[in-house]
């Protein structure tokens, strides 16, 4: 191949490829020609179903006070489908794996580009280290009720992340085949449950009530419709993998809607299943009594024991697989944005074996073990602090994000050559804007409950507002003292 012959031209005596002097070699080393179904297997497993199912759907149940969860759900899908209509078009024309970074800069200009690089990698790496204190803690837990060994959560969780670095080091395609082989298993085991329900035609009957229009007037549509964007985030890394990908301008936009089709349909029809199970007039009430066991108990009912107890090991597995998806999120971004004079150099090195930014992913695996270490060692609650404070800044940043990109897409096609539809470069990007726009308020308005306490957004969201206004700095300061950087932004 071309490609691989221009990359090794550009190895050091270090096993690696150059950062600097070699960068288009060491792109050309990345490429791995990634198809389709690998990309959606790794950004769907970043949306941990089983783990959502199990510990999101049950909150948002309880917050909304609704049954309408399965309607939020697709609501959020036809919403993203507005929304990657506008994303997919920008993949195509921006060919640069910075994604919401190298969209929002192309659309909106270098300082808000940069500005959603630092957002970007902020909220990536929260969620990277977040749902990891999730993973040490249900390891925890499942050690301590089957072999009855009890055990600090952060020792599983550094445990977890040495298997990540050692998964982020070597080729992409070895973690595609981890990510691709735990989705099968959490999907099969959750599928299982609903055909158990559907069989056993549920508490009362089958009905399509969640899913009716008058589920909207029920309860808190709003915050539905915010718990429910949730279970999406994820999908939009489609678009980081572009170095990666077999023909990206095609494969990059396939794998995008194919992700948030599959992630929308199996939500939906799995979150009704379990509305269905528990009974439609009851399902918010238990939501709110048991909701770490709600899901877990109708597995037990109409399963069995045995399937529910196979539900809870393999939650582990589920949230590793986010974990490492996560990884390769934050690992691609460094990548790419210290190949733009952002970032040390040394974070553009490509390893000329395994082909994968390999000295990025070791940064990401460092900073991730650091914090936990400090979390731990301040006696912070990994699930109560950590895990819900991280998770919720982390997902308002992206969602902040996502809207910003929607409005990129239709900067960019406004001072375009190219003559596109008014749909895809107009209406569709400013419908997702507006959505988007309403779904941020709604964080904005509940994020002490997204977060867990009062004190807890005020740290978090200001940490959301500075790692924005850190980038917007950095890109200020780059005008003025390289200058030659700026420009090549």
């Amino acid at each position: 191949m071309s490609g691989k012959a221009v990359g090794m031209s550009g190895l050091s005596k270090t096993g690696h490829g150059e950062a600097s002097g070699g960068e288009a070699g060491s792109v050309a080393l990345l490429d791995r020609g990634l198809g389709v179904s690998q990309i959606v297997f790794m950004v769907v497993a970043a949306a941990a179903p089983l783990g959502l199912v199990i510990g999101g759907v049950p909150l948002g149940f309880a917050a909304s006070g609704s049954p309408g969860m399965p309607l939020f759900f697709t609501l959020a899908t036809v919403l993203l489908l507005v929304f990657a209509v506008g994303f997919t078009l920008m993949a195509g024309r921006v060919h640069d794996a910075g994604a919401f970074y190298a969209y929002v800069q192309a659309g909106l200009g270098r300082i808000p580009g940069l500005s959603a690089a630092t957002l970007a990698l902020f909220s990536y790496t929260l969620l990277l280290v977040g749902v990891n204190a999730y993973v040490g803690v249900a390891t925890r837990n499942v050690i301590a009720r089957y072999p009855g060994v009890s055990s600090p959560w952060w020792l599983w969780a550094l445990v977890s992340l040495g298997l990540i670095a050692f998964l982020g080091h070597r080729d992409i395609e070895l973690s595609a085949k981890v990510l691709s082989a735990v989705l099968v298993v959490e999907s099969l085991l959750l599928l299982v449950m609903d055909f158990g329900i559907v069989g056993h035609g549920g508490a009362h009957g089958l009905t399509a009530e969640p899913l009716s229009p008058s589920m909207v007037g029920n309860g808190s549509a709003g915050l539905g419709m915010m718990f429910a964007v949730f279970g999406f985030i994820g999908f939009e890394a489609t678009a980081v993998f572009r170095n990666e990908a077999k023909d990206p301008d095609v494969t990059v936009p396939k794998a995008t809607y194919v992700a948030i089709l599959i992630i929308g349909i199996f939500y939906s029809f799995t979150v009704w299943a379990v509305a269905v199970g528990v009974g439609v007039d009851a399902v918010t009430g238990a939501a709110k009594a048991d909701p770490e066991g709600l899901v877990l108990t109708v597995a037990r009912t109409y399963v069995g024991p045995v399937w529910a107890d196979v539900m809870q090991v393999l939650l582990i597995t589920s949230q590793f697989a986010c974990v490492l998806a996560f990884h390769n999120v934050v690992t691609r971004y460094q990548f790419t944005l210290s190949r733009a004079g952002v970032l040390p150099a040394s974070l553009g090195v490509v390893h000329s074996r395994h082909r994968a930014p390999s000295a990025s992913s070791a940064v990401a695996s460092a900073v991730a073990f650091a914090i936990t270490l400090v979390v731990a060692a301040l006696g912070l609650d990994p699930i109560g602090d950590l895990y819900a404070w991280f998770s919720g800044a982390a997902t308002l940043g992206i969602v902040l994000l996502m809207a910003a990109t929607s409005l990129a897409v239709i900067g960019f096609f406004r001072r375009a050559a190219e003559r596109q539809s008014v749909w895809r470069t107009v209406v569709a990007p400013a419908v997702a804007f507006l959505g988007l726009a309403s779904v941020v308020c709604l964080m904005v308005v509940n994020f002490p409950l997204l977060v867990g306490t009062v004190g807890g957004a005020w740290v978090m969201g200001g940490l959301v507002v500075l790692s924005a206004v850190a980038g917007a700095v950095q890109a200020l300061v780059l005008r003025v003292r390289r200058p030659a950087v700026f420009e090549q932004l």
